[in-house]
């Protein structure tokens, strides 16, 4: 057996078959990347399912709803749409089990606030119901938006 190059010994300049493998050092060096690999994945997994919420046809239906809205209108002004270029959109929303319950940042040309949108599906063949639909501001003042007259989810 010939031994294996060392550090010092040049560059390999050919191949050969009777030579003994290189140790191998025993060091474990994955531990310290292991805590940092599975940070990086948490935190994709999030931005993921963070950006699924957003641009789910709820999140949609809402803000457009939001933006039609007079009393909206009146508190954010016009221009409605997300506070942040990335919005968080915080809660639940479980469209196969019939439970929505999100909230998010929106602002206008007047003020910005957090909207709130709540809906419940009672069982498998019944239609959501809109629990609230409200907006908060940054004062804390909580406006209900959803009321009698006007409810943009209700099935015609």
């Amino acid at each position: 057996m010939i031994p294996a190059p060392g550090p010092n010994t040049g560059p390999l300049m050919e191949r050969r078959a009777d030579r003994e493998l290189p140790t191998v050092n025993p060091a474990r060096r994955w531990l310290w990347t292991f805590p940092i690999f599975a940070v990086a994945v948490g935190a994709a997994m999030f931005g993921i399912f963070n950006y699924q919420k957003s641009s789910s046809s709820v999140v949609n239906s809402t803000l457009y709803a939001l933006r039609t809205s007079p009393r909206a209108r009146e508190i954010l002004g016009d221009e409605i749409y997300f506070a942040q270029q990335i919005p968080w959109i915080s809660g639940e929303m479980n469209q196969l089990h019939g439970r929505i319950d999100i909230s998010f940042w929106v602002k206008g040309t007047k003020a910005q606030g957090k909207m709130r949108f709540r809906s419940i599906r009672p069982d498998r063949m019944s239609f959501f119901r809109t629990e609230e639909w409200s907006l908060e501001t940054e004062d804390g003042d909580v406006v209900q938006l959803l009321d009698s007259d006007f409810d943009p989810f209700q099935q015609q």
